[in-house]
């Protein structure tokens, strides 16, 4: 198995166990992010700087959980032996665009989970823990044992600058 196969194999089941075991230690659990009519919900391809601003590559997706992720699975995988979208999400995405939009240097950036030290242990969950734009962008840069690019994301776009983005915690 490639060595990146590999990664994602173990991130998963560290993933796993932490939200076993954080969901009794901690009041704070999962909640959806409120929707919002100038958000997006995205995959980032790429963080790139030009003349000192930041700029994301980002191709849009259509965002469900819940019932209306069933409902929407239901309509388009057509499996009779399966009813409901796995873990309670369904992402449509059904072309790859490229979409690039500035970053506005004050953006709020909320991560869920994100290698914070460089080692497997100190990968866990805190709920909407704000980052600088300059750590994150060091992070998207460091895919050693979390690759940002694994997640959706909920961008905020005023103005045609992005001023929130938020990491969707997959399940």
């Amino acid at each position: 198995m490639k060595k990146s196969a590999w990664r994602m194999v173990l991130f998963t089941i560290i993933v796993l166990m932490m939200t076993t075991t954080s969901g009794m230690a901690s009041s704070n659990s999962y909640e959806p992010v409120p929707e919002a009519s100038n958000q997006q919900a995205v995959y980032i391809h790429s963080l790139d700087i030009r003349g000192g601003q930041l700029y994301l590559d980002v191709d849009p997706i259509t965002w469900y959980e819940g019932e209306e992720a069933d409902k929407v699975f239901r309509e388009r995988v057509q499996d009779p032996e399966m009813t409901e979208a796995p873990d309670g999400y369904y992402i449509v995405n059904d072309t790859e665009e490229h979409i690039t939009l500035p970053v506005d240097e004050h953006a709020e950036i909320l991560l869920q989970i994100y290698d914070r030290t460089g080692q497997w242990e100190d990968v866990q969950i805190v709920w909407n823990e704000k980052v600088a734009l300059s750590r994150f962008g060091e992070l998207f840069a460091n895919d050693e044992l979390v690759d940002m690019k694994w997640f959706p994301y909920h961008i905020t776009v005023k103005d045609g600058v992005v001023v929130k983005v938020i990491q969707q915690y997959i399940p």
